[in-house]
């Protein structure tokens, strides 16, 4: 009985307090962020990166795509970075305005990728927009991006958005990103603290982003070691809510497993490796952004979290005392409102009751990733896409 108390204390400890973490920034995100006026307009020199590996299914109609904004022509690039494509693919690809850097390997990485197109582009820009192969932008992307930036902004996170919802895990995908983005994102910034870099649909400075990468090795989570260096700076990290990336959702169990498991061990790496610091600068440099970024990492997923809970509930009502069936309650009720805040209305449809019902399957994949997490960060692990 003892031993079984003491470990619903440490259980309800780290439970709760991550499910308050993230209540408060769901609720948060039901407020509006004030848009700033810009003083001043100045038209910058963009670098649209596109770095991809052996992405030939999707590359073609993105970088067709990329070149339609309504930006001024000649102040944007579309820079495709070629790892390991097909003769034909290359070919269709030099028939676009655009421009093509081959590299290769033996370790591919996205981090290697961009800083080798860097490297031979030169210092011609001003930001850097940084995409995925699979990644749409909607046309008047990069115009909201200038504004931000002529705000003073050193980097910005775009609202990645689903291209796809047709299977029940692209569906859980999709509303995954959007709780992600409410509460990492807007949340935040609504509370006056940085949003969340998430790998693609984001500009930084472009100098500053290419002398940042020269010291960047990470294979998995390169988007984290950015975020931790400009939070380290006491940068401010901004959201355009309404500049809209559109990004391909996982449509198999066997690719949602994978990249989970890439993430949680990306995330693992870094709290282990930043979270000490994070606690000095708080308190040496009140740099509360980085010491909050520290404790995201920690934080459980929102599908493990809520099945965990799902779980401790049903036994807790069966074998548990009035005080700790009502603790419990109330712990599922404040990550149950974090849902309902998070979750944009589109998706209270009859397609998302369907994905519900694998909920089950998606909490036991990624509590197999989590057993399988070890390492994960050290070695490439490709998402594919498709044309969709």
């Amino acid at each position: 009985m003892i031993f079984t108390d003491i470990l619903q204390y440490i259980l309800i400890i780290y439970l709760g307090l991550s499910s308050f973490y993230i209540f408060i920034f769901a609720f948060a995100s039901i407020f509006t962020i004030r848009p700033k006026m810009p003083s001043f307009n100045a038209m910058r020199k963009y670098a649209v990166l596109i770095p991809g590996y052996k992405e030939d299914q999707v590359i073609i109609d993105v970088a067709a795509d990329a070149l339609n904004q309504d930006y001024p022509k000649e102040l944007y690039d579309v820079i495709v970075i070629a790892d390991s494509f097909k003769k034909e693919t290359l070919v269709e690809l030099s028939k676009l305005n655009v421009r093509i850097i081959e590299v290769s390997f033996e370790l591919s990485t996205k981090s290697k990728a961009l800083n080798a197109a860097m490297n031979e582009l030169g210092d011609d820009y001003d930001v850097a927009v940084v995409l995925d192969a699979d990644n749409i932008m909607q046309t008047d992307f990069i115009s909201k991006v200038n504004r931000a930036f002529n705000l003073g902004f050193t980097a910005v996170q775009g609202h990645r958005v689903a291209k796809n919802t047709n299977t029940n895990f692209a569906v859980l995908d999709a509303i995954s990103e959007e709780v992600n983005n409410r509460i990492f994102r807007k949340g935040h910034r609504v509370l006056g603290l940085s949003a969340a870099l998430i790998g693609s649909g984001m500009a930084i400075d472009y100098k500053y982003f290419k002398n940042m990468m020269k010291s960047i090795k990470a294979i998995g989570g390169f988007d984290k070691e950015i975020e931790l260096q400009i939070l380290k700076e006491t940068r401010i990290i901004g959201y355009l809510e309404d500049a809209f990336v559109y990004d391909e959702k996982v449509q198999k169990a066997e690719v949602f497993s994978n990249q989970r498991r890439r993430w949680l061990s990306a995330q693992i790496h870094y709290f282990s490796k930043d979270f000490l610091n994070s606690v000095k600068h708080l308190f040496k440099y009140r740099n509360f952004d980085y010491f909050d970024k520290a404790i995201q990492f920690v934080q459980p997923p929102r599908i493990m979290l809520l099945g965990l809970l799902g779980i401790i509930n049903i036994f807790s009502i069966l074998f548990n005392s009035n005080e700790w069936i009502m603790a419990w309650l109330y712990v599922l009720a404040a990550v149950i409102l974090t849902f309902i805040f998070s979750i944009p209305g589109k998706f209270y449809n009859l397609k998302t009751l369907f994905a519900v019902v694998t909920l089950p399957k998606a909490f036991f994949l990624m509590f197999l990733s989590l057993l399988r997490v070890r390492g994960a960060n050290k070695k490439f692990i490709h998402t594919e896409h498709t044309s969709t």
